[in-house]
């Protein structure tokens, strides 16, 4: 799915009562409500955790983060987990100068999450 506008898609599948979100493209204003729509939806099938691969992201800007934080909060209220993987360096260091880092649970990969 896409926002209009956006080049951004987000591919969402789920595994037993886990949901995959699968962003593809850079993350900024225009395509951040791509990201937030595919969340929301997932998490209207009340999965027990939502794991955001961010492996096709190279970019994320700060609309990109404040989705996340929306996305963190929803699962939280929902008794969810949020887990984000693999981020590319240039992301973390988007979360590590906004001090973000320490709020979200980051896996280096899917698999890793998938066991948190």
């Amino acid at each position: 799915m896409a926002a209009e506008g956006s080049s951004t898609h987000v591919a969402v599948t789920f595994k037993g009562v886990v949901a995959y979100a699968a962003p593809a493209g850079d993350i900024g204003t225009h395509e951040a409500p791509a990201l937030r729509q595919a969340i929301r939806e997932a998490m209207d099938k009340r999965p027990s955790k939502i794991i955001v691969d961010l492996t096709g992201v190279p970019y994320m800007a700060t609309a990109g983060l404040a989705t996340l934080v929306e996305a963190m909060n929803l699962t939280r209220k929902a008794g969810s987990t949020l887990v984000l993987a693999g981020m590319h360096e240039r992301v973390k260091a988007v979360f590590d100068i906004s001090r973000l880092t320490s709020l979200f649970k980051i896996a280096p990969d899917v698999g890793a999450a998938e066991s948190m």
